[in-house]
């Protein structure tokens, strides 16, 4: 998950920004959390006030693909959207087309991953206009003229039926077959063009109204009738207001991910706060299922569940806010609890860019802000700072190659993330070699930080290594051709490695395993491709872990020198 601002330890952030509302400001908020059923938050949530962007991903696949079928979207949204090229209309439908292809290619190419994919609804606010871009059953309201209208239509069998007036919400809400999609990302090719795939809705903005976009781990559990009260409650209090209703999903059962985003104009809350027993305007409109108009009397009506939700807030505490990258923080230190903070901003790495050494921008930027490298190669050590996105402007393209240390130097590491509660880092290259003799390429170190997409090469010790960092994710990247192991872990916590490639480490002297897992440590290995090193594939796990069920040991002709898996010696892993 993304939040380019502050955040509180509960994952909500509220944030201020000039303009996109027709002559005044809009304030964002959002969060994310994991429910209390699922283990994973496949949910991906990221706001950016500055661009007036919100996106809620769905991530949906068996074995943990449907948090890379997520981010892989989010990626390449946030690819397309950063170039202001062409109609508001047509960047949101290249974006969408060109995450759906690349999630396609990915499940085409790896077998493990086939059937991933996932839904999404985004709102790009320019000029006091809202373009909403949509695939799937999430979902976006609109609060407009005291009126509550589902903006967006569900691509599913039974959300038609209660679109139609077939079913009741209540009946869709409980029907069996209701979390069936017939348009998600990665089923498929697809245009930015193609009619029967992505939704796009255009509505201006005005300073009285207010958007609401959220996941079916919302509706699914809470009704229409009782979001909107929500909303009307806490209508100044943009935190509060996303905060509960997470805790009414879960106060319902949260059986699933369950993600808010939420943006109002600066007078949204107006008539809410001079007098809360003066109903908003509009008169009363029968329900007719989600899609149907309400008025503001019909569904600000009940108040008796309110109880409920301020009794059992507590639990949204108890499983986690996600911070971020999308996953939990538990054990990590909570950032500043800010009411209201600034906008993110971008920092823009390499020749004629703000600034040419990657190390600066770091130490320019607050938590929330994101540091984009245009390609290149870096010859500088890196520390990632506290909530910052680090990312490769094109994933693969710009290269971390450090300087020779000087005399007497101790180990050198590329990248280091230390004591970091929140942040990313993405698409970069972290090479080694004669000229750039590195012992680590990337540390992580007490840090929940979620990577992706990177490449490590060339380390002499470890091309990864995670140390008491059990919050921490290695998602969709590639570990290769490390003399030392490819990855190694270490101490507190069962830090995620995810569908990465772990490919021909370990042939220096002595020979290294693939994944080495040191004593205590308990990482989650799954989906990954393991072959071609010098040890085994993985060494140091316990007796009966389902090691071999869950990911490759023999990939491209390859086969690892001891096998695809060494269990730990009595006294600590061999």
């Amino acid at each position: 998950m993304t939040l380019p601002s502050q955040v509180d330890a509960n994952g909500i952030v509220v944030l201020d920004e000039q303009a996109p509302a027709r002559s005044g400001a809009v304030r964002f908020a959002g969060a994310s959390h994991p429910g209390l059923v699922r283990e994973r938050n496949e949910d991906r949530l990221h706001i950016d006030a500055a661009r007036g962007l919100v996106v809620v991903v769905d991530g949906m696949g068996g074995q943990a693909a449907g948090d890379l079928a997520a981010e892989t979207a989010l990626t390449r949204l946030l690819e397309r959207l950063e170039r202001r090229i062409g109609s508001p209309e047509d960047r949101v439908r290249e974006a969408i087309a060109s995450a759906n292809n690349e999630i396609t290619r990915l499940a085409r190419e790896n077998p493990a991953w086939k059937g991933m994919g996932c839904v999404l609804t985004l709102a790009l606010i320019e000029k006091g206009v809202v373009t909403v871009g949509h695939v799937g059953d999430s979902r976006l309201y609109r609060f407009h003229a005291g009126k509550f209208d589902k903006v967006t239509h569900d691509h599913s069998p039974i959300g038609v039926r209660e679109d139609q007036g077939e079913l009741s919400e209540g009946d869709a809400m409980r029907h069996p077959r209701r979390n069936e999609v017939y348009r998600s990302l990665g089923a498929g090719p697809r245009g930015p063009r193609d009619q029967d795939f992505i939704e796009v809705t255009r509505f201006p903005l005005e300073r009285e109204d207010a958007i609401l976009i959220c996941s079916d781990g919302l509706t699914d559990l809470v009704p229409s009738s009782e979001i909107a009260r929500v909303v009307r409650e806490h209508a100044g209090d943009g935190r509060m207001l996303v905060q509960r209703l997470v805790d009414a999903a879960n106060a319902a059962g949260g059986k699933d991910n369950v993600t808010v985003a939420f943006a109002a104009g600066d007078r949204f809350a107006e008539d809410f706060v001079r007098d809360r027993g003066v109903r908003p305007r509009g008169g009363e409109a029968p329900e007719r299922g989600r899609g149907a108009p309400r008025s503001a009397e019909g569904f600000w009506r009940r108040r008796s569940s309110f109880f409920v939700y301020g009794a059992l807030s507590g639990l949204a505490l108890y499983g986690g806010f996600l911070l971020w990258d999308g996953w939990s923080r538990r054990g990590v230190p909570a950032t500043p609890d800010p009411q209201l903070v600034q906008a993110a901003s971008r920092h823009e790495v390499g020749t004629g860019r703000e600034f040419r050494a990657i190390g600066d921008a770091l130490a320019a930027a607050r938590p929330g802000d994101t540091v984009a490298v245009h390609p290149g190669r870096y010859r500088e050590q890196v520390r990632l700072e506290e909530g910052v996105t680090l990312m490769a402007w094109g994933p693969g393209r710009a290269v971390i190659e450090p300087l020779p240390p000087g005399e007497g130097a101790g180990p050198i590491a590329a990248l280091v993330a230390e004591g970091i509660a929140a942040g990313r880092v993405s698409g970069l290259v972290i090479a080694g070699g004669p000229g750039a003799p590195i012992d680590y390429g990337l540390v992580i170190r007490r840090s929940a930080v979620t990577v992706e997409n990177v490449e490590v090469r060339g380390a002499r010790v470890a091309g990864v290594s995670i140390e008491d960092a059990g919050a921490a994710t290695l998602l969709a990247s590639h570990v290769h051709d490390n003399p030392g192991a490819g990855i190694v872990v270490r101490g507190a916590g069962a830090p995620l490695l995810l569908q990465n490639r772990v490919l021909d480490n370990g042939l220096g002297r002595p020979r290294a395993p693939g994944i080495d897992v040191e004593s205590g440590a308990r990482p989650r290995i799954v989906g990954n491709v393991i072959a071609g090193n010098g040890a085994e594939g993985v060494r140091g796990l316990a007796a009966g872990s389902p090691l071999l069920e869950a990911n490759v040991f023999a990939a491209f002709g390859k086969v690892n020198g001891l096998g695809a898996a060494g269990r730990a010696r009595a006294g600590g892993p061999r």
